[in-house]
């Protein structure tokens, strides 16, 4: 990913630009939070392996040799199509000469942005690790304390296996108990706990919290993204775990307001 201040404001200029948003809203960081922000609307930055021969019948992000800054570039040859650095003189018809380039892909492409949950789901277990790997606590309810997580727990103090002080999303997880249901079902037991959430709800689609605020009995949260399983967490538990909850994994959130979480609380979107 981009390191250079001019290079990564111009690459989150043409990410802005793609997506249709005002570029306010793209962190211009040009790493973690901009991979977070995506992330947040299924989206990521897939880089090209042979960009000097790319051809891609759509817009996708390129970095010509010797330059510094991002544009945006269509076709098959492709060209500029939008360059934040030339404005509205870039030249289109220009050899592309491309030295990096990225597509922007869903990760998911069965899923689609837009629409809340319907209704409001429980919250059926909490749970909590004192530290990376180490085994899930089960308990009757837990404190979440603004800006870092459920007191106790290993990423409330940025001790979890991927925490990270400059990234979002690492407060709070949550799993829906009808997805670990559909596990079981295919021949995959993983107890509540194992899933290695905080949360077990049901209910409630956590796809429909995506980039919204929502309550867990008095706490505000913020819905960042799918917590996705990956080979750790199989590691962790057993065979199967992986391919049975891709896209299912639940939903990585901010906690924006502190509390008392407890089993049975109503979960909520507070977002249209």
């Amino acid at each position: 990913m981009p390191v250079g201040h001019q290079e990564a404001d111009s690459l989150a200029v043409c990410v802005a630009h793609v997506v249709g948003v005002d570029r306010s809203e793209v962190p211009g960081d040009g790493g973690v939070g901009l991979r977070q922000w995506l992330a947040g609307r299924n989206l990521g930055l897939v880089p090209v392996a042979s960009p000097e021969a790319f051809e891609w019948p759509g817009r996708f992000l390129g970095r010509r040799r010797g330059s510094s800054t991002w544009a945006v570039f269509f076709g098959v040859p492709p060209g500029v199509v939008f360059d934040p650095a030339a404005g509205p003189d870039a030249d289109g018809g220009a050899e592309a000469d491309l030295e990096a380039a990225f597509v922007l892909a869903e990760p998911d492409p069965g899923r689609r942005i837009g629409g809340g949950p319907e209704g409001a789901g429980v919250v059926e277990l909490v749970a909590l690790s004192a530290r990376a790997e180490g085994p899930m606590t089960v308990a009757d309810s837990a404190e979440a304390v603004a800006g870092c997580g459920l007191r106790g727990d290993r990423y409330e103090r940025g001790a979890g296996t991927f925490s990270n002080p400059e990234g979002r999303g690492y407060d709070l997880t949550l799993v829906e108990a009808e997805a670990l249901e559909d596990l079981a079902a295919g021949g995959v037991e993983l107890e509540p706990a194992e899933a290695r959430r905080n949360l077990v709800v049901r209910g409630i689609s956590l796809d429909g919290l995506l980039g919204k605020r929502f309550r867990v009995g008095p706490v505000e949260c913020f819905g960042q993204r799918r917590c996705e399983p990956c080979a750790h967490l199989e590691r962790l538990t057993r065979p199967g775990v992986l391919r049975g909850l891709a896209h299912r994994g639940g939903l990585r959130a901010d906690v924006l307001s502190g509390g008392e979480i407890r089993t049975g609380d109503r979960v909520e979107a507070l977002d249209p």
